[in-house]
């Protein structure tokens, strides 16, 4: 992923890498997008300190009000953090890659994820996610946050590496939002924009209370730490606090004091601190530090696997170092040892499965997300992705139907346990049909070991028993449907629609 684009001159509307590939083809007026190592951004996509800058840059966004009613009603960044972090670096390995046609590809898919966001906050205000100036604003916090970065780990951008850095960031909005102008044309217009938007539309939401004073509070373990309970307990309990605290010193000075944020003495100073100390973590070992590989281990599990690697992957090195901490440590019971056939209660699926946005209630946006999470794993196109949606807005209506006994719009906890376990009505067992035929991405009526893996993440005939090395549509429709209804826990299905 390291070619070198070519320019034809500083105002071209198309970039082309060195495999010709045009990466603004068909996007009027587009200007650059970011094209892997060619690119100003690449190099910091994979800086430790962007993980901090990241924290700061969706503390801004949950700030807006548009954007923070938008998460409290459809986001799984309480319920499902890790699964929220590891798609969104997914998304952007892809939109700043080198080849074109991917990132075009994963434009189209946000654009269509967007476009079925859309509601009101408490006050009755409107949101949609695919707003021009909502769009400009989550940019331009990355943009920002990147710049900020730099500065407080006492790195600070030159003018003109702020200038092409933020020419890259356009050009990510162009290709996303071809015609978006919200974004100022020049770095010298983005600050009065921003200092504006800070000062006059910033409010202190909900949203970004619950990111700055609770996620971390009870933030689960990610999966590959989900065996060690007690020490994932107390390293949260220290690191939570400092993360808060750090965060929030970071945020702008005329947003804080607004906001009411707490100004806690010695914060700036440990500020600092954080962002050099994770600046240090360069001198790691090559590769260890690269998005990818952190990627790749917020989809392990404990024993589990994600795909080749030898003995010396990081991978490999976390998974027996948790091993032996496991070994000499009195942590209780691993979860992940679970037997994939032990039951589960109605309570526990409900909080564990079905409620993916973690605000104690089955709606709409809970199937919403998941039909999101499997159509991401797959990364389907249309219409298969639409059919998957459709699918599961059915059997939205034969629950709510069938569950919400008060009428409120949504079924309880309460609701659910009374009929539920018992339910697996029509439309649950179409949304397993579909589910089965947009996996056989091949369509020989069984599923592979790569299409397994491509939803899965897992190996094949360990998890599943094959039929001559097929899973056959009956089968896979008996394990979905059992999963769903609540009746046992699932090897498979539970990484993937429980796993934070």
């Amino acid at each position: 992923m390291t070619p070198t684009p070519e320019h034809t001159g500083p105002d071209d509307s198309v970039r082309v890498t060195a495999g010709g590939d045009p990466a603004g083809a068909g996007i009027p007026g587009a200007r650059p997008p970011l094209d892997g190592g060619g690119s100003r951004f690449h190099h910091f996509f994979d800086d430790p300190r962007w993980a901090l800058a990241v924290i700061r840059a969706t503390v801004l966004e949950a700030a807006h009000p548009q954007v923070g009613a938008a998460l409290l009603d459809n986001s799984t960044f309480t319920a499902h953090p890790w699964r929220r972090l590891r798609n969104t670096l997914v998304s952007l390995q892809r939109m700043f890659g080198a080849d074109g046609q991917v990132r075009a590809r994963e434009a189209a898919r946000l654009n269509r994820l967007h476009q079925r966001i859309s509601g009101a906050d408490d006050r009755g205000r409107p949101y949609d996610a695919l707003d021009p100036a909502v769009r400009a604003w989550v940019v331009a916090t990355l943009f920002e946050s990147t710049v900020t970065m730099c500065r407080l780990g006492g790195q600070p951008l030159e003018q003109h590496v702020m200038e092409e850095l933020y020419d890259e960031f356009q050009g990510f909005l162009a290709l996303l939002d071809p015609g978006n102008d919200s974004l100022p044309p020049t770095l010298d217009a983005f600050w009065p924009y921003y200092d504006r938007v800070v000062a006059h539309e910033l409010e202190n939401t909900e949203a970004m209370r619950i990111i700055l004073f609770h996620l971390f509070d009870h933030l689960p373990a990610p999966p590959l730490l989900s065996g060690l309970p007690v020490l994932w307990a107390a390293g949260r309990a220290v690191g939570g606090p400092l993360v808060g605290a750090v965060t929030v010193a970071s945020l702008p000075e005329p947003f804080r004091r607004r906001a009411g944020l707490p100004d806690v003495p010695g914060a700036r100073t440990l500020m600092q601190g954080a962002y050099v100390t994770a600046g240090l973590a360069r001198f790691l070992p090559e590769g260890w530090i690269r998005a990818e590989c952190v990627t790749d281990l917020l989809y392990r599990t404990p024993g589990g696997a994600s795909g080749p690697e030898g003995p010396s992957a990081p991978g490999s090195l976390i998974d027996r170092a948790a091993a032996f901490v496991r070994l000499v440590t009195p942590l209780g019971p691993d979860p992940a040892g679970v037997p994939g056939d032990a039951p589960r209660t109605a309570d526990a699926f409900f909080r564990e499965v079905l409620d993916q946005t973690g605000e104690g209630f089955l709606t709409w946006p809970d199937l919403a997300a998941m039909a999101r999470e499997l159509a991401t794993r797959l990364d389907l196109d249309e219409p298969e992705e639409t059919r998957l949606y459709d699918a599961f807005a059915a059997w939205w209506r034969e629950l709510v139907g069938a569950l919400d006994t008060d009428g409120d719009g949504r079924v309880s906890a309460e609701e659910y346990a009374a009929r539920a376990p018992s339910l697996a009505g029509s439309a649950l067992i179409r949304v397993a049909e579909v589910l089965f035929d947009v996996v056989d991405g091949d369509g020989d009526g069984s599923i592979d070991e790569t299409e397994y893996r491509a939803l899965f993440r897992t190996g094949f005939h360990r998890d599943v028993a094959c039929d001559g090395g097929r899973y056959g549509r009956s089968a896979f429709v008996k394990d979905f449907l059992s999963f769903m209804t609540g009746h046992r826990r699932s090897t498979a299905f539970d990484p993937l629609l429980a796993q934070a």
